[in-house]
């Protein structure tokens, strides 16, 4: 069975995004707050990360305080260079946040490293047995990689339900996310 190139579910499933409306996106924001801390309360974990969103990407600000209100260290990703993992920085509303070479907003390098136990990723389109497309690069491939070569650490893909699609391609080092969530739904992703 033949499957749409990454390329093309990329653009159209980024074109569905750009159409949600500012009160759809300020909604999903509130239950991404609610629903992540309920995620990270029921799996006992300590460190949570996310990502700081940039390009229309859903809102994980709400995510983060949520996180810190509730006593988790939470956590923002930091380039190291091109071809690398990301690392994870403990972070604050109270830290700074610098522009990093693609424009994306993350912490000071002052600001302590840590691992996480649960990552919520951005992505730009999504299927039900795990499979993500990202923006090309490859970060949070390697990041996961390399974190599941360490512990067991919980991917949640961060999307809209628009942003789904049928069945995506997966390569040899694609990292499959355990769970996604949408303004709608709240999917444990299967496998092949």
């Amino acid at each position: 069975m033949s499957h749409p190139d990454k390329t093309s579910l990329r653009a159209a499933a980024l074109e569905r995004r750009a159409l949600i409306s500012p009160q759809a996106c300020e909604t999903f924001a509130e239950r991404l707050a609610l629903k992540g801390v309920e995620i990270a309360r029921r799996a006992m974990v300590r460190t949570v990360a996310a990502y700081w969103p940039m390009r229309g990407e859903a809102d994980t600000r709400y995510l983060l305080e949520a996180l810190a209100y509730h006593e988790f260290v939470a956590a923002l990703p930091a380039m190291q260079g091109p071809g690398l993992p990301l690392l994870f920085r403990k972070w604050t509303s109270r830290d700074v946040l610098i522009e990093g070479d693609f424009g994306e907003m993350q912490p000071s390098r002052r600001l302590p490293e840590v691992r996480p136990d649960i990552l919520f990723v951005p992505l730009a389109a999504f299927d039900r047995r795990g499979g993500r497309i990202g923006y090309g690069g490859g970060y949070y491939d390697r990041t996961l990689a390399e974190l599941r070569a360490m512990k067991r650490v919980v991917a949640i893909g961060v999307a809209y339900a628009t942003q789904e699609v049928d069945a995506i391609a997966c390569e040899a080092h694609d990292e499959r996310l355990d769970y996604v969530i949408t303004e709608t739904d709240f999917i444990a992703c299967g496998t092949d």
